[in-house]
């Protein structure tokens, strides 16, 4: 609201000169300097409000006091509608902090008029879960006010329209500096964020990427203040100072301070997955083994050794050496489909499970299809080293284009789905793509080197 009101004074016609916008005390207070403009500026702001609940009444009320000062102090209604909203957009940016892929499963309820419910499944590190939770994710890039005294600075004084922000990292050694209130561009914009390194030092930094407008608006900025050192603010403490050497275009930046690998991913994931609206606090934590689940995990895994057994059985019983061949390519395909979701970090729920298990499926019919048109081939009178590369050729295009269409499914299904569908679909591209490689490629691979150290006269397939 302070941003937007001062937007509304200087870009609509007359321009209405106001003072410094104070926030104390949980309301908003500015000097109109023309006491003849103070009508027209109570109606600008009193056009910002809006009715809220069945009575109409504003979320914000509007006065006049001492002639020439506005104070816009927050309504009973209004206070209500901020917190419901602000509850349905931190339960949302917590779902994404915590599951961005859908691999995880959590379940994140609200709870009453203030609480969220937080259930994540398989956590190993909770001290690292309730740092991201807590981190509100408020990013600003402000510019730094070179005016201040440091004497009024180990005061904790600042010029007029500035303020003096914590600065662990300060190189001069003071933990303080004062910067302009005045935002030059927020967090609002940006569209990624992730972690990498410095390409001088080779320190982990965050890399940003602003939207259009964002982008815009960073250039102009820049442009503007070259020379000039601008603050980078997270959460109301300054985490980097540089100068502003050159205009920065493109709509990308990079904060740079001092991060570890893990903290620089942290605060990529709560940067891309947006800023809380409020500040979380956890006041309960519980851990809960895995004793009520233990007999469903028990008879699973009952489940899936024996149809795994059987399912390798019948292969080797059908197509003799060519179904040991399959064999090793679902051993092959299963540790590849579990170590892609080690290296993104996913747990492995029940719909990641029937993922898992859809792409055994695809796995076996690749080879199936594969055998079936050897056989046909051999039929048809080709000799071994023919039969099994037409085989291999025909077959290949029905598998490519069957899972080409599963992958398409996959893409939508993560796009426009959420939670445990999101989870299944990540869990089924990745298994597509590596039961057609270990069902095409790596078999075929196999198979050559038994041709070509054996050259024998006929298959028995």
């Amino acid at each position: 609201m302070e941003e937007t009101i001062r937007t509304e004074m200087r870009r609509n016609q007359p321009r209405i000169a106001i003072g410094d916008i104070s926030t104390a005390g949980g309301r908003i207070s500015f000097f109109v300097r023309d006491a003849g403009q103070v009508d027209p500026a109570v109606e600008r702001v009193r056009a910002l409000t809006t009715g809220v609940g069945v009575t109409g009444q504003r979320d914000w009320d509007v006065r006049v006091v001492d002639s020439n000062r506005v104070i816009v102090t927050p309504t009973e209604a209004g206070l209500a509608d901020a917190v419901d909203k602000a509850m349905q957009v931190a339960t949302e940016v917590v779902r994404k902090r915590i599951d961005e892929l859908g691999t995880r499963e959590p379940t994140i309820i609200r709870q009453g008029r203030a609480r969220i419910v937080v259930q994540v499944p398989g956590l190993q590190n909770p001290e690292a879960l309730k740092a991201l939770l807590g981190k509100t994710a408020k990013l600003e890039f402000k510019l730094v006010d070179i005016t201040a005294s440091p004497t009024d600075l180990a005061q904790g004084r600042a010029p007029v329209g500035s303020q003096v922000l914590a600065y662990p990292d300060n190189p001069l050694g003071v933990p303080l500096i004062a910067v302009k209130r005045s935002v030059l561009i927020s967090g609002d914009q940006l569209i990624d964020a992730s972690q990498g390194f410095d390409q001088r030092t080779n320190a982990p930094v965050v890399n940003i990427r602003f939207d259009g407008a964002g982008g815009r608006k960073f250039a102009r900025v820049t442009q503007e203040n070259v020379n000039k050192p601008f603050a980078i603010i997270l959460d109301n403490q300054v985490i980097s100072a540089p100068n502003i050497n050159e205009p920065i275009l493109g709509g990308q930046a990079q904060i740079s301070g001092n991060f570890t690998v893990e903290s620089a991913n942290q605060l990529a994931i709560a940067l891309r997955s947006g800023k809380l609206p409020v500040a979380l606090k956890v006041i309960e934590e519980r851990t809960v083994g895995p004793d009520l689940g233990a007999d469903s995990i028990r008879k699973g895994v009952i489940a899936g050794v024996v149809a795994t057994v059987a399912l390798i059985l019948f292969m080797l019983v059908t197509y003799a050496r060519f179904g040991i061949y399959t064999s090793l390519a679902l051993a092959v395909n299963g540790f590849l489909v579990l170590g892609v979701m080690a290296m993104i970090g996913a747990t492995l729920t029940l719909p990641g499970i029937a993922g898992f298990v859809l792409t055994i499926g695809a796995a076996v019919d690749a080879n199936v299809l594969i055998n079936e048109r050897i056989r046909e081939e051999q039929r048809r009178g080709r000799g071994p080293i023919q039969s099994v590369e037409f085989g291999y050729k025909e077959a290949s295009r029905a598998i490519f284009d069957a899972n080409v269409t599963n992958v398409i499914s996959a893409v939508i299904m993560f796009v426009f789905g959420s939670g445990p569908v999101r989870g299944f679909a990540v869990v089924l591209a990745i298994g597509i793509v590596t039961s057609v490689f270990t069902g095409v490629t790596f078999t075929r691979l196999l198979v050559a080197d038994w041709l070509k150290r054996n050259r024998p006269k006929e298959i028995v397939i």
